[in-house]
C-alpha cells in the first residue's frame, strides 16, 4: 500500500510540474510576442561582438523588453541567438520581443543614432552630421562643413569611425556626372578608384546607404542601375506621340527640364513648351544647354552667357541647332523624367523667368514679349545683366 501511495503522490507531483512548465512556456510565448512595455520609440544599439546576454540586459535597462531571460530564451528558441548584427536600430513604440529579435538579426543600415550624410550638390558639396531623437524620430543636425574648403571637424571624423554609424551619399537632382565623381572622391569614408566618367544622365539622383570603405565604382554602378530602371519604367508608361525616338532622347529632355525649373509644379508645363516647340520645328532656345556646352558639365558658370557664346554654333547651343542636343546636360531626377514622359497639355511655346523663381508662359510671341519686358525691368532693378530669352 505504501508504494502505491508513493507512486500516486509522485504522479500527482509530476502532473503539477508538467502543468507548471506548460503554463510557464505559455506565459513565456505570450511575453515574447505581446506588445512591449515602451510607450516611446527607442534606439537600440548592438555593439560589434556583443553577446545576446549583454543585449538582453541592455534592452531590459532601456525599458524596451519586460524580461531579459524571456528575450534570450525566445531568441534561442527561434534559432537567432548567434545572428546578432551590429548597428543602431529604431524600434517603434511597444515593439514586441519577437519584432526586436527580427530587426537586430536581419542587419542592414543603421536606422537611428549617428548619421553622416555626404551631399553632392549643384553648387557645392557638404557633409552633415546628424543624430536622431528616438522619441520624435527626427534627425537633429550636429555639424556641417564643405569638404572642398574646410577641414573635417573632429566630431564628424569620430562619427565616421563608429562601426554602427549610418553613412549615406545623397546626390541632388541636376548634378552632372563629373560633379558626382568629384564628390565621391572627396568622401573619405569611401574606397576604390573611378576609371571612367559615367555617361551624362546615367546616374540616379537619390540617397544611398553605404558601408565604410565601400567601392566608389560599385556605387556608381548602383546609381546607373537605378537610373536605368527609372527610365525604363517611365518610357513604358509614356504618353503616346511624343517627339522622342528613343528613351535616351527622352532622358535628354528630362535633363533640360531639370535644369530649367526648380519648381515641382512647373515641370510638366516646361516639358509641354519644349515638346510643342519640337513638334512645330522651333528651336528649343534654352540657356542650360548653352551653359553645358561652355562648362562641359565641370562645375557651374558663375557669370552670364556672353553674346559671342550665343552666336557660336556648338552641339549644345539650342539657339543655333535644331532639335535636342546630343546628350543629357545633367542627371535628372525621377520627377523630371516623369514630366518628360507626360507633359502638360498646353499651347505654350514660350516661357521666361518671372522674378519669383518660377516662369511666365505664353502662347504667342506678342504675349511672350510682354512677359519679357516685365522680366527686363526686374533685371534692371536688381542690377543684373540681361539674360538670353526665347524669341530674341
Amino acid at each position: 500500500m505504501i508504494w502505491r501511495h508513493i507512486a500516486s503522490n509522485f504522479l500527482t507531483l509530476l502532473i503539477v510540474i508538467l502543468i507548471a512548465v506548460a503554463a510557464a512556456i505559455a506565459w513565456g510565448k505570450h511575453e515574447y510576442t505581446r506588445p512591449g512595455p515602451s510607450a516611446l520609440a527607442a534606439c537600440v544599439r548592438v555593439a560589434p561582438g556583443a553577446s545576446l546576454n549583454a543585449v538582453s540586459q541592455q534592452l531590459a535597462e532601456q525599458g524596451v523588453v519586460s524580461n531579459a531571460y524571456v528575450f534570450r530564451a525566445g531568441a534561442d528558441y527561434a534559432g537567432k541567438s548567434r545572428d546578432l548584427k551590429y548597428g543602431s536600430y529604431l524600434m517603434p513604440p511597444h515593439a514586441s520581443m519577437a519584432e526586436i529579435v527580427r530587426v537586430i538579426t536581419a542587419g542592414g543600415p543603421s536606422t537611428c543614432g549617428t548619421e553622416v550624410v555626404f551631399r553632392i550638390g549643384v553648387r557645392e558639396n557638404s557633409v552633415i552630421l546628424r543624430d536622431m531623437d528616438a522619441e520624435t524620430g527626427v534627425f537633429a543636425e550636429q555639424a556641417k562643413y564643405n569638404p572642398a574648403s574646410e577641414p573635417a571637424p573632429e566630431v564628424v571624423t569620430a562619427a565616421e569611425a563608429k562601426p554602427d554609424a549610418r553613412l549615406r551619399i545623397s546626390v541632388a537632382e541636376g548634378v552632372t556626372s563629373w560633379q558626382v565623381v568629384e564628390g565621391l572622391k572627396q568622401a573619405g569614408f569611401l574606397g576604390g578608384e573611378v576609371a571612367d566618367l559615367p555617361e551624362e544622365g546615367s546616374l540616379a539622383p537619390d540617397t544611398y546607404d553605404v558601408q565604410k570603405g565601400a567601392d566608389r565604382a560599385a556605387l556608381l554602378a548602383e546609381m546607373a542601375r537605378r537610373q536605368e530602371a527609372i527610365l525604363a519604367a517611365a518610357w513604358e508608361a509614356r504618353e503616346p506621340d511624343l517627339p522622342y525616338a528613343t528613351p535616351e532622347e527622352a532622358l535628354v529632355m528630362a535633363s533640360i527640364i531639370e535644369k530649367e525649373t526648380g519648381q515641382p509644379e512647373e515641370r510638366r508645363v516646361v516639358a509641354s513648351v519644349f515638346v510643342n516647340r519640337l513638334r512645330q520645328g522651333m528651336r528649343l532656345e534654352t540657356d542650360p544647354t548653352v551653359i553645358y556646352g561652355i562648362t562641359e558639365g565641370k562645375g557651374v558658370l558663375d557669370r552670364g552667357i556672353r553674346a559671342s557664346e550665343l552666336r557660336r554654333r556648338t552641339a549644345y547651343n539650342t539657339y543655333q541647332i535644331d532639335g535636342l542636343p546630343p546628350t543629357p546636360i545633367a542627371n535628372p531626377g525621377r520627377a523630371a523624367i516623369a514630366a518628360a514622359m507626360d507633359p502638360e497639355d498646353t499651347d505654350y511655346v514660350f516661357f521666361v523667368a518671372d522674378g519669383s523663381g518660377g516662369h511666365a508662359f505664353a502662347r504667342t510671341l506678342e504675349e511672350h514679349n510682354r512677359n519679357v519686358a516685365r522680366w527686363r525691368e526686374i533685371e534692371r532693378q536688381r542690377g543684373q545683366p540681361l539674360s538670353p530669352v526665347q524669341g530674341d
